[in-house]
């Protein structure tokens, strides 16, 4: 979940590395460091706090003499979040210095040897194991070095590794973690992701699990951890580096928000026939394999896994095939009955989450077939699975999911589509109906987010609220845990999602006077039941806000009503969604918080 940066090359290494890693702060903030390479010896700058904390301390002296180096910002796993715990870290004798992604689970075992030998540790973190195991290997390569501990460590990992004797060399190595190098004239980069070094290069390499990269500004090499070489696949990069600044909104999380019109746009786009019907080519899976499946498990986690609770619905509804969904984290500890006429959806968006990687390979290794859906192109979960599907919401830097939640949900209706198309459950004119609805989401969409005033102003007075009820059924229910999810990422309030037919079997014990509560109404075969229970917490007090669809008459039950255009159930949730995007964000700023970096979260979880 940390982010990783470093640089061999021409340019003055601090330009490349202090805004290197403020495009990945998204990715964790609690501390960060750099380690410059002089040739001689290495300037070791690092703090607790922001990379503004960082760049003021950087700015404070003169590091035009530093040849090359690398750079950490932090989301803490070992060690609470102080300078001392920051990266990079050092051996004693400061000759080698790491910086690291992930968890070395058999840290401690490392550690006491290390100790027993005479090492000194001044952190609580794993990542200074690496350091003294590198500084023991002294004989060795710096490359054959980090190979051989990447055989002794156990866990998910991504490593940039130098030494102050090779200032024109970084060593990186990756399991689990994701890892890539950007390409230059003369230079080269390495990085957790991509907005490291996109205003300098659009040429890049993926490293994959267990590869070594060595990193010179003239050359970049990849092997395997038994030293094999192996070619490198070069990709180019077509984001336009624009996409990753704001654009004129004061916030990432705000930008994207209004981006989800395009990007829905670009998920549907040439999913969509002329006559009707949902082209999934990219998918790439033999039909007859499709029509032999007789059960379906749905994984992930967080907001992904709300976009799962929705494929459950979209696939039982219009394939009737039986849909599990899991937690990733869960999956494999319940010991899950699979077999190949089983499938499996694992939804990530970053492609890398290591419980839903975890999770997909253990159902992979029970024989099943693999659907990937993550927005991130080549992504470790793309490579683990038989079939991806590809969300296309465009970068996003935003820790709270928006556009790739909404994306996601898109997706989810378009596979259960194609599922209904190549399995006959559904007949040619329902599924043509339900295409030309899903043609409209990004026009629909694009009206549902000229309420953001109107929900401004209705929050300004909540700054103060602590409890939040986030109320819906059926295709609804997962619009609702998404809402809450939200409130609680951002605002730092309590909100708790409740299918609406369970507050009365014990949570509405907590509805009071003050209590804000969320009904999304717009599943129309399931809407009076949803009123009926509003009508259950304004009778107790609470603040009833109601999400519904433009025509619907929805009487007198609530103190508020946000409206959303007319659809389908099940499309219409995806309108739902982004008046409680908007809620969340506007309680947040009432609140006076930063909703790009909210408190104790990171972008992508490469930890367990």
């Amino acid at each position: 979940m940390c982010g990783i940066v470093g640089y061999v090359g021409p340019r003055p290494v601090t330009d490349v590395l202090v805004p290197g890693l403020a495009h990945l702060e998204y990715r964790g903030y609690d501390s960060a460091g750099v380690a410059l390479n002089t040739g001689t010896s290495f300037d070791l700058i690092k703090t607790a706090g922001r990379i503004a904390d960082l760049e003021a301390l950087v700015d404070a002296e003169d590091h035009s003499n530093a040849l090359s180096g690398i750079g950490h910002t932090r989301w803490a796993t070992h060690g609470a979040p102080n300078t001392v715990n920051a990266h990079p870290h050092t051996d004693e004798a400061g000759d080698v210095v790491v910086v690291h992604n992930g968890i070395i689970e058999n840290w401690a075992d490392l550690k006491k040897k290390l100790v027993e030998s005479g090492h000194e540790f001044i952190s609580d973190t794993d990542t200074e194991v690496v350091a003294h195991m590198v500084a023991d290997r002294a004989d060795m390569t710096l490359r054959d070095a980090v190979t051989d501990i990447m055989n002794q460590a156990e866990g998910a990992l991504a490593l940039a590794v130098m030494r102050k004797s090779e200032p024109d060399l970084i060593i990186g190595a990756r399991r689990g973690s994701p890892l890539v190098v950007g390409r230059g004239d003369g230079e080269n980069f390495l990085a957790s992701d991509i907005p490291a070094f996109l205003e300098h290069t659009r040429e890049m390499v993926i490293i994959e699990d267990d590869r070594v990269v060595e990193v010179r500004p003239e050359s970049v090499r990849l092997f395997d951890l038994e030293g094999n070489e192996l070619e490198p696949e070069h990709r180019k990069i077509d984001w336009d580096f624009e996409a990753a600044e704001k654009g004129g909104y004061p916030t990432f999380m705000l930008k994207e928000i209004h981006e989800q019109p395009h990007a829905i746009a670009d998920t549907l786009a040439g999913r969509l026939s002329e006559t009707g019907r949902v082209v999934l080519n990219d998918l790439d899976l033999d039909p007859v394999l499709l029509r032999s499946i007789d059960k379906v498990f749905v994984i992930a986690c967080g907001t992904s896994y709300h976009a799962a609770m929705m494929a459950k619905y979209a696939i039982e509804r219009w394939t009737r095939l039986p849909v599990e969904i899991d937690i990733a984290s869960e999956f494999r500890y319940r010991d899950p009955v699979l077999d190949d006429r089983s499938l499996v959806i694992g939804i990530s968006q970053s492609g890398e989450t290591i419980d839903t990687l975890a999770a997909v390979r253990y159902a992979k290794a029970q024989g099943a077939k693999l659907i990937g859906v993550s927005n991130v192109i080549d992504s470790a979960l793309a490579r683990e699975s038989h079939a991806v599907l590809y969300t296309r919401a465009g970068l996003e830097i935003g820790v709270a999911a928006t556009k790739t939640f909404t994306t996601q949900l898109v997706a989810m209706q378009l596979l259960g589509l194609y599922l209904a198309q190549v399995r006959g459950t559904l007949d040619p004119g329902a599924i043509e109906l339900l295409v030309r609805e899903l043609e409209q989401l990004p026009e629909q969409v694009a009206t549902a987010l000229e309420s953001s005033a109107a929900i401004e102003e209705l929050t300004r007075g909540w700054a103060d609220v602590r409890d939040y009820f986030f109320l819906g059924r059926s295709g609804d229910f997962p619009v609702a845990m998404e809402g809450a999810l939200k409130l609680k990422e951002i605002a730092y309030v309590r909100a708790e999602g409740y299918a609406a037919g369970e507050m009365k079997h014990g949570p509405i014990a907590l509805i009071e006077e003050g209590v804000v509560v969320v009904g999304v109404a717009t599943d129309t075969h399931v809407q009076a039941k949803t009123l009926s229970n509003m009508e259950e917490m304004k009778a107790r007090g609470g603040t009833i806000v109601l999400v519904a669809e433009e025509d619907d008459d929805v009487g007198e039950v609530a103190d508020h009503v946000i409206r959303v255009p007319s659809a389908s159930d099940l499309i219409c949730t995806v309108t739902a969604v982004i008046p409680l995007q908007l809620l969340s964000y506007h309680v947040a700023t009432a609140r006076g918080l930063d909703v790009d970096k909210p408190r104790n979260l990171a972008k992508t979880v490469t930890v367990e």
